[in-house]
């Protein structure tokens, strides 16, 4: 290989471990801002139940009463969860799925234009939401969360049991 070759890969490998570094910085903004989002929407909706209840029975969808109260909720305490990074991933699975029903009971046109109009589409109310639910399902809370420091703790329980007895034990605490 050429000098300039191993230049250009050397610049491409610094640029993709920058980039890469970024990762949970990026994760951490989008947890804190939907989560805010998503809390401030499940605040609104909890203390308005009864127009909550009344749009999920325009819209046809099941039991709207019980709907009501527990989208509402999961807006509301799943967004604070994001926002902490605790449970990201099943609370981001939730959400993903409140949005998807959102979307296809809500906003069903737009959802069914993603090919045809993608612009009805992403410019949908649901769009962002379900996006972020699924940035945040797909790639995990980041470095920055609760989740992280569980899963250290959870790592280094793990492989502390994995020690045979002996090895268990230091001389502070016998």
């Amino acid at each position: 290989m050429n000098s300039a070759t191993i230049r250009l890969q050397d610049l491409y490998l610094t640029f993709s471990n920058v980039c890469g570094k970024l990762c949970s910085p990026l994760l951490l903004f989008v947890r804190l801002y939907w989560g805010w989002q998503f809390a401030e929407t499940g605040w609104g909706k909890l203390h308005n139940q009864a127009k909550v209840v009344e749009f999920f029975t325009s819209l046809n969808i099941p039991f709207p009463a019980f709907n009501a109260h527990f989208v509402s909720g999961l807006e509301f305490f799943g967004g604070i969860l994001l926002i902490l990074g605790l449970f990201s991933r099943p609370i981001a699975l939730l959400l993903a799925g409140s949005m998807f029903v959102a979307f296809w009971t809500a906003e069903r046109d737009a959802f069914l234009a993603i090919f045809s109009d993608s612009e009805k589409f992403y410019k949908a109310d649901a769009y962002s939401f379900l996006a972020a639910a699924v940035l945040i399902l797909a790639f995990g809370p980041g470095r920055f969360s609760l989740d992280e420091l569980l899963l250290k703790n959870i790592r280094t329980q793990q492989s502390t049991a994995d020690l045979p007895t002996y090895k268990k034990h230091d001389a502070v605490t016998g």
